[in-house]
C-alpha cells in the first residue's frame, strides 16, 4: 500500500446546486447555523488565495483545520481547499479537499474529494473525515429544508 490516497464521496441535495456552491465557496461563515458540525469560521472567503480557519467537531472531539483556497470554479461549481496548519496535518502530510457540485435540471449532487499523503503507513484512511463532510452536506440540505414554506 502506498502513502498517497484519494477518496471520493457523493450525495444528493434537494436545494439548488448554485446556493450550496455559493456557501462553500463565498459564504462559508453561514455555516456554523447551518450544521451541528462547524463551530466557527475565520478568515477570508470568496477568493483564491485567501485562508479560513474552520473549527469543527471530527470523531467527537473538536479540531482546527487552516485551509487555503487554491481554486474556485464558479462555472463547475467547484472549490478546491489545502490544509495548511491543524489537526490533519498531525497524522497527513497533504491533505486538499476539493468540492463540486453537478446539477442536471432538478437533481443536484455534492461530491466531495479528499486527496491526501500519509505520514506513515499505519495511519488509516481518513475515512472520518469524508463521512464528517458528507454530513455536513445534509445537514446543510436539513437546514434549507426547514425555510422551505
Amino acid at each position: 500500500m502506498g502513502l498517497k490516497g484519494k477518496l471520493i464521496g457523493q450525495v444528493e441535495i434537494s436545494f439548488h446546486g448554485d446556493l450550496y456552491h455559493d456557501i462553500i465557496g463565498a459564504r462559508p461563515h453561514h455555516l456554523p447555523s447551518m450544521t451541528s458540525g462547524v463551530h466557527a469560521v475565520d478568515g477570508q472567503w470568496g477568493t483564491v488565495g485567501y485562508t479560513t480557519i474552520f473549527k469543527y467537531t471530527q470523531d467527537g472531539k473538536t479540531e482546527i483545520a487552516e485551509k487555503v483556497i487554491d481554486a474556485i470554479d464558479d462555472e463547475k461549481k467547484m472549490v478546491k481547499y489545502r490544509v495548511t496548519k491543524g489537526d490533519p496535518l498531525k497524522s497527513y502530510k497533504s491533505f486538499i479537499l476539493t468540492c463540486q457540485v453537478d446539477s442536471n435540471g432538478d437533481d443536484h449532487f455534492v461530491s466531495w474529494t479528499i486527496d491526501y499523503e500519509k505520514l506513515k503507513e499505519e495511519i488509516p484512511e481518513p475515512l472520518t473525515y469524508l463521512d464528517f463532510l458528507l454530513k455536513m452536506t445534509k445537514e446543510m440540505e436539513d437546514h434549507h429544508a426547514k425555510l422551505k414554506p
